[in-house]
């Protein structure tokens, strides 16, 4: 049977999520633990690749399991087995046609910043410090350049293999809460590195590096020398995933 599984991850102490050879990632664990409770050999498909240092608040899977464990058990039988940073929330059978990758319709990552002079300790590894005041009414602004279709090659860092560049950006909010300057954005897919290089270059036009009426110039130019810097991982966190 199919089996959609939704966990949430802090990714400080991994290599993204993809398994690879170089480092410990989240799909490793994952599937160290699936198959380990199940009994069988589980190989799992995520919804998105994340980067290594980059947080998930839902993150949802697919795989498929003859497992006896009864779904409602499922998910705290797999937890004593994962590390404190990896938590499954729910499974739930779903269609054979069901893919946690290609099923899904869009999806909402916020990325985090503090914009104070100091970065209070229990935000680190948790929100990109920022010492410089940003006006929040500019990034406001700008940010709806950003929405509806466009060739977002100037968004997009070097080592992707999409087959076009050409994405939907359904909505971007900027907000602030307890002291934390919010980007939360809303696409129906992502170019490798776009929420963060669309964070940074905000950031960029909040301290006035970029100008606000520089944006659609930018989207235009499709030159990623021509936006601003790509915002570290640690202030990335995959929000919510939409399906039909």
């Amino acid at each position: 049977m199919r089996i959609k599984g939704n966990l949430a991850f802090e990714g400080t102490n991994y290599h993204g999520w993809q398994v690879q050879n170089n480092g410990v990632t989240v799909q490793q664990k994952v599937e160290e633990a699936l198959s380990k409770i199940t009994g069988e050999d589980i190989s799992v498909v995520g919804c998105s690749r994340t980067d290594a240092g980059v947080h998930a608040i839902n993150y949802c899977i697919s795989f498929d399991s003859d497992t006896s464990v009864p779904l409602a058990n499922l998910p705290l039988a797999v937890n004593t087995v994962l590390p404190p940073d990896i938590r499954f929330y729910s499974f739930e059978n779903v269609s054979q046609d069901f893919n946690a990758r290609y099923s899904a319709m869009s999806k909402t990552y916020i990325y985090k910043t503090v914009c104070n002079r100091v970065l209070s300790p229990f935000m680190n590894n948790h929100a990109y410090h920022f010492p410089h005041k940003v006006n929040i009414d500019d990034i406001k602004t700008a940010s709806k350049c950003f929405l509806g279709t466009h060739d977002f090659s100037a968004f997009m860092a070097t080592g992707g293999s999409q087959k076009t560049t050409v994405r939907t950006v359904n909505s971007l909010l900027v907000y602030e809460t307890d002291g934390i300057l919010n980007f939360e954005i809303n696409a129906n897919a992502y170019l490798y590195n776009m929420v963060r290089i669309i964070s940074g270059t905000l950031l960029y036009v909040g301290c006035g590096k970029i100008g606000v009426n520089d944006i659609p110039c930018i989207i235009e130019s499709l030159d990623r020398t021509k936006a601003g810097i790509t915002a570290p991982p640690e202030g990335l966190y995959l929000k919510e995933i939409f399906y039909e």
